[in-house]
C-alpha cells in the first residue's frame, strides 16, 4: 500500500492498512503528523485563547487555589502565562513520541510477555503512531470550536463535547469524577479500538480479536484510574 493508502486506510479499512503497517513497519508520517497537527492548535490556543485566560480558569476549579490569597493566585498567573507555552510546545514536541515509545513497550510486555506473541517493538510502534490519527481529526475540530465560542469559554482540556465530563460542572464535580469521566472520550476509544485492530493484523492466528481488543484497553483503563486518583489527591 502506499503511503495515501495506509493513511485513508487507517480510517475505512483499518484491518487491510494495518496488516500492510505490520508487514512493513514505518512511522514517520503519521509522527509527523500528529507534531505538527498538535504545534498548530497550540499556537492557535496561545493566539485565540490565551494561556492566562486558561490559568485563570484553573484557578477558579482550584479547592487550593481558592485557599491562597488574591496576589499569590495572581502571581500564580503571571508566572504560569510565562512558562505554559513552553510546556505547550515541549509536550507535544517530546511527549508524544515519548508517550509513544513507553505505550509500546508497555503493549509489547503485554503482548510479547504475557500472550507470547512475537510481535516487534517497532511493529507496535508503527501501529500506535496509525492509531493515533483520529487525534488530527479532534484537533482540527477543536480549532473550529475555538474559533466559533468566546475565548473564555473554551476549555483546552476538554474543548470538545465527546465525553461525558463535557457535561459537567468542573466547579462543582469531584476532580477524580471529572478526570474519569473526561477520559472516557470518543476519540481515545476510536483510537483504542484502531489499536485492538493493529494487534489482531500484526498477530495474526495467535490471538483472537478479544484479546487484542483487551491488550489495547486494559493498560488505559487502569491509567485512567490513577490519573483520576491523582487528580482527587491534588485538586
Amino acid at each position: 500500500m502506499s503511503e495515501v493508502s495506509r493513511l485513508s486506510g487507517v480510517f475505512f479499512e483499518p484491518s487491510k492498512a494495518f496488516t500492510d503497517i505490520a508487514a512493513r513497519p514505518s512511522f514517520l508520517v503519521p509522527l509527523i503528523l500528529s507534531l505538527l497537527f498538535g504545534v498548530v492548535y497550540i499556537t492557535m490556543f496561545s493566539q485565540r485563547v490565551g494561556w492566562e485566560r486558561m490559568i485563570r480558569h484553573q484557578q477558579e476549579t482550584s479547592s487550593r487555589a481558592a485557599q491562597l490569597t488574591p496576589e499569590q493566585r495572581e502571581q500564580g498567573v503571571q508566572m504560569g502565562a510565562k512558562f505554559a507555552p513552553v510546556f505547550g510546545y515541549v509536550g507535544i514536541l517530546l511527549g508524544v513520541p515519548l508517550t509513544l515509545l513507553i505505550w509500546s513497550a508497555v503493549l509489547l510486555g503485554i503482548v510479547k510477555g504475557v500472550m507470547s506473541v512475537p510481535l516487534r517493538f517497532k511493529q507496535i510502534f508503527a501501529i500506535l503512531c496509525y492509531a493515533g490519527l483520529p487525534g488530527l481529526i479532534f484537533m482540527a475540530l477543536a480549532i473550529a470550536v475555538m474559533f466559533l465560542k468566546s475565548p473564555d469559554d473554551f476549555n483546552l482540556q476538554n474543548p470538545l463535547v465527546f465525553n461525558p465530563g463535557a457535561l459537567l460542572d468542573q466547579t462543582t464535580t469531584s476532580k477524580f469524577l471529572y478526570s474519569l469521566a473526561s477520559s472516557i472520550d470518543l476519540f481515545r476509544i476510536w483510537t483504542l479500538v484502531l489499536i485492538g485492530i493493529g494487534l489482531k493484523a500484526a498477530s495474526g492466528k495467535k490471538i483472537s480479536m478479544g484479546g487484542a481488543m483487551a491488550a489495547a484497553f486494559v493498560p488505559w483503563l487502569i491509567w485512567i484510574f490513577c490519573a483520576a486518583g491523582l487528580a482527587g489527591i491534588f485538586s
